[in-house]
């Protein structure tokens, strides 16, 4: 380049709307070429779990309207159908191969509100407000209880420490059974027995109890193995079972919830001697070497590798924190 001759000498902008382009040349967003997609399709199979969950979560929020109008029998017979939903959800996304972390996080949410938020406003608007700010803390219990018991479930998922066996109990009452449970005084006085009642009192003690129930490190049998395969003779029985179910429930739903609630917290006592007998048995010292395996490890030591290697330890604890 000549002294005193300006770098751009002899070079020729080109000018466009006043402004030239040889040194900047136009930028073009809408250029065809220039586009990527941000999204990709979702399969269908992901969609269908997360739509059940979305009709559970309507289930629970009408049921906290229901409550609110005084229509207790639609409330709970909202929570009843939340929670059919909630058991089928998981079930269908598992089978269709439709998991996914988003499924996860909608499905605890969904159980927040309605295991958790929605029990505890339909037993306040029932009788817990009666006495006054030692219902509406009865109530606020319940459900803190329920959001922090599905906190706590969901940590456990990601748990390398836990034993293949514990996967069969939960830690403590799982949301869904523990807003069934819990709506027990209002089954009582929708029987209609002049014997038996729930008093306000009793249902403020009761609720707490099973508040406790469910952060508690109480072991309880999921059932999660129970049903996955049914042989061929007993598959006519299981649809005559399951539809005989579904008719008492909808013919006698009172007596069916009350019976059920009855015979689950009676099983809770059964429930933790069958997690004790387990945690026995997982416990159990492994059976005596046979004799030659002394000259084996004999030989092995006489190894120099051997004899620098460091024992193996199992760190993964026998049973469940």
């Amino acid at each position: 380049m000549a002294a005193g001759r300006p770098w751009h000498a002899g070079v020729r902008p080109t000018i466009l709307n006043g402004m030239p382009t040889r040194f900047f040349p136009p930028f073009e967003p809408d250029r065809p070429e220039g586009r990527r997609r941000r999204f990709r399709p979702i399969p269908v199979r992901t969609l269908v779990p997360n739509v059940i969950t979305l009709l559970a979560l309507c289930a629970g929020l009408t049921s906290i309207r229901l409550a609110i109008e005084d229509k207790l029998e639609w409330a709970l017979a909202a929570i009843v159908f939340a929670a059919v939903l909630d058991a089928v959800d998981g079930r269908i996304a598992r089978l269709i191969r439709g998991t996914s972390r988003f499924g996860a996080e909608l499905d605890s949410l969904a159980d927040f509100v309605n295991f958790g938020v929605a029990p505890a406003l339909i037993l306040y608007f029932w009788g817990l407000h009666d006495l006054r700010s030692a219902g509406w803390i009865a109530a606020l219990v319940f459900a803190i209880c329920a959001g922090l018991r599905l906190a706590r479930f969901n940590v456990m998922l990601e748990d390398p420490t836990r034993p293949a066996w514990a996967a069969n109990y939960f830690l403590g009452i799982p949301a869904p059974a523990g807003a069934i449970t819990v709506l027990l005084p209002i089954y009582v006085q929708f029987l209609g027995l002049p014997w038996l009642s729930f008093p306000v009192p009793l249902a403020f003690l009761y609720t707490l109890a099973i508040a406790i129930l469910m952060v508690s490190r109480l072991p309880v049998y999921s059932g999660k193995k129970i049903g996955t395969r049914v042989a061929p003779e007993a598959g006519l029985p299981v649809f005559v079972l399951v539809v005989a179910f579904f008719a008492l429930l909808l013919s006698y739903a009172w007596e069916v919830l009350t019976t059920g609630t009855v015979v689950y917290l009676g099983c809770l006592p059964l429930s933790w001697w069958m997690y004790k007998e387990q945690l026995r048995r997982s416990n159990r010292p492994a059976p005596a070497q046979s004799a030659a395996a002394p000259a084996v490890e004999d030989k092995a030591e006489s190894l120099p590798e051997a004899a620098a290697a460091p024992p193996a330890v199992d760190e993964r604890p026998s049973r469940l924190n």
